[in-house]
């Protein structure tokens, strides 16, 4: 549905099925919506996940990063606000045109180094006590992988940083998709504690000469769902696991149901 009213896009969530939202659009100076995001939310028992960030802060253009790096701090602080369950970014790109890109300086031993300088400025201008600061994986940046973000993790140095899993970021070959049950494990094992929110996506290959993955639908992938879910309810903790980058209403439905069912083949409740 499209709507501005934080208390109908709260019942919507509930009526869709879903315990967890994205938090809607709030500008951080926007005091009384944030309150009202917050309210209207709690009032119908579904958590606010996230609060996007997606600003490339190690952009070439030094303007643009100090812009960006900003704009990133002012997401973490609406997240505390609100009560969100993580602020989430990635760690950005050196590309000059593509902010996500690939580019050879993403898995430098600077880029690492400015990476923790930034989550720290971002987390100690906050100071958040309810949400966390996270950095995505991605397949061709800091961090690449479970051992890369654990040595992320271990730099950064502050309680307030946490890890947004995405598994499907972190498969980047033909090794890693085929095995990515064992991949899927080897991320809960050593990122566990300090999962504080997923994404879910499915990946399929399209043949051609050379290795290409694309997102898909739940369901429609081979990404193993029943693994994904089964680590997620061991937990020990509550983490939202949360739809993202499908087209259509009825994509979502389809991830959903999937999901549900996958979830209740495995014995794992959805709350």
């Amino acid at each position: 549905m499209k709507s501005e009213d934080p208390e109908a896009l709260a019942r919507e969530h509930r009526r869709l099925g879903y315990s967890a939202a994205y938090c809607p659009a709030v500008k951080v100076e926007d005091t009384a919506r944030i309150e009202a995001i917050r309210k209207a939310f709690a009032a119908q028992d579904v958590v606010i996940s996230e609060v996007g960030a997606w600003k490339n802060m190690l952009d070439p253009d030094a303007a643009k990063r100090r812009e960006n790096l900003a704009y990133v701090t002012e997401r973490c602080a609406i997240a505390e606000a609100v009560g969100a369950r993580c602020c989430v970014d990635i760690a950005g790109s050196r590309n000059p045109t593509v902010w996500y890109g690939p580019n050879p300086a993403n898995l430098s031993r600077d880029f690492f180094d400015a990476t923790v300088e930034n989550c720290r400025h971002i987390i100690d201008a906050v100071k958040p006590k309810r949400t966390r600061f996270t950095i995505e994986m991605m397949g061709w940046s800091v961090p690449d992988g479970p051992d890369s973000y654990l040595e992320l993790i271990r730099a950064v140095d502050r309680p307030a940083f946490g890890v947004h899993l995405d598994v499907c970021n972190g498969v980047n070959c033909p090794k890693l998709f085929y095995g990515n049950s064992e991949f899927i494990g080897e991320c809960f094992r050593k990122l566990g504690r300090w999962i504080v929110s997923c994404h879910a996506k499915d990946l399929e290959w399209i043949v051609e000469l050379n290795v290409h993955f694309q997102e898909t639908v739940p369901g429609r992938g081979q990404i193993d769902y029943r693994r994904y879910l089964t680590e997620l309810a061991n937990l020990g903790h509550e983490a939202p696991l949360m739809l993202e980058h499908l087209k259509t209403a009825a994509e979502y439905d389809e991830g959903r149901e999937y999901i549900k069912r996958t979830g209740a083949a495995a014995g794992v409740a959805f709350a």
